[in-house]
């Protein structure tokens, strides 16, 4: 299994967490990149968007710059890209005392898993970022015309925090339905109801949910409530969608190693995220693993407590995943 020393790094002073922030267009990215650009959150933050000049951030607020970097008034740093995502970050480097939390703004086009990938797969980027969270902003007004879009479906697959915004536009039973319908597709996100994109910045900068250590704290009730089918009379016929796994026993080490290698040759790229905690046969550790559609991140982590059930929960996100064959198939790697 593929391992890096992801969490040894997060408190290295000299790596940078990244934001990544995404969300269909007109969704509210551009109001909520000026909160945080001018909140005074005691971050500098640098922010990375697409094209400068779409942001309609207020010139006042720029203080200095050079063909892509702004330097803001708040201490933050402000530019763009118009080439290759790692090399802007390189020159960004260069400043790195200019700043301690850095934010990507994906267009509204897109599908961020390249994005997230960056971090996975540049030795480069590994060494020198950490990945905080991936931040999407839903219009809960208009969601419902792009719904069956993939790329509205992936902004939500890949989000460990998603903002309902524009809720004085909705009434609070077609909210509740939204939130019903995305949570059967990503039970790991946060979600919280915002206007005008106003929400603290500490339910988006430095949540660490890309660091494994943190990787699943899960509500182990909603995992239960998923198991016995309690969400299920929500769910619609979206190829998206969360299957949770919660399993006793031990796992056969090989077993398992050979299940995910298959699985990730045959569904890699419909598996969005993947997160667990299992419970290795010959272990005193729980092992805690994560992945982004081919790539897979797992190790050792705290010992089990004397008072702890050792328990396997996994939860897949993605497009047409058979829940009753993944739950077989991963049975079938118990020791």
């Amino acid at each position: 299994m593929v391992t890096t020393e992801l969490n040894d790094r997060m408190s290295d002073q000299d790596v940078v967490p990244v934001t990544v922030l995404t969300g269909y267009l007109g969704a509210g990215k551009t109001t909520l990149l000026n909160r945080i650009l001018t909140h005074e959150h005691g971050k500098k933050v640098a922010v990375i968007v697409n094209e400068f000049g779409e942001i309609g951030i207020d010139n006042q607020l720029v203080v200095d710059t050079d063909e892509e970097i702004f330097e803001m008034n708040n201490g933050c740093i402000c530019c763009t890209v118009r080439g290759d995502l790692i090399r802007i970050i390189g020159k960004l480097m260069r400043r790195r005392d200019k700043f301690d939390h850095l934010v990507i703004e994906t267009t509204g086009l897109a599908d961020p898993a390249p994005v997230i990938q960056t971090f996975f797969m540049d030795d480069d980027m590994q060494s020198k970022t950490a990945l905080d969270a991936v931040v999407t902003v839903v219009d809960s007004k208009h969601i419902w015309q792009h719904w069956d879009s993939d790329e509205a479906q992936e902004q939500i697959a890949f989000a460990d925090v998603i903002l309902l915004n524009k809720t004085d536009l909705v009434e609070a039973a077609q909210l509740d339905e939204l939130e019903q319908r995305i949570r059967s597709m990503n039970v790991l996100a946060k979600i919280y109801r915002t206007r005008d994109a106003q929400v603290e910045m500490a339910a988006l900068l430095g949540v660490s949910a890309f660091d494994l250590n943190r990787a699943l704290e899960l509500d182990p009730h909603f995992l239960e409530d998923s198991q016995h089918g309690h969400h299920h009379e929500h769910e619609h016929d979206e190829t998206v969608k969360s299957v949770a796994i919660v399993e006793p026993g031990a796992v056969d080490g090989a077993k398992l190693n050979q299940w995910m290698s298959q699985l990730l040759q045959t569904q890699g790229p419909d598996i969005f995220r993947m997160k667990g905690i299992l419970h290795m046969a010959g272990e005193e550790q729980r092992f805690v693993f994560q992945g982004v559609h081919m790539l897979f991140d797992g190790r050792p982590d705290r010992p089990w407590k004397a008072d702890e059930t050792r328990r396997n929960e996994l939860v897949f996100i993605g497009r047409n995943l058979n829940e009753d064959q993944l739950k077989e198939e991963f049975r079938a790697c118990l020791a």
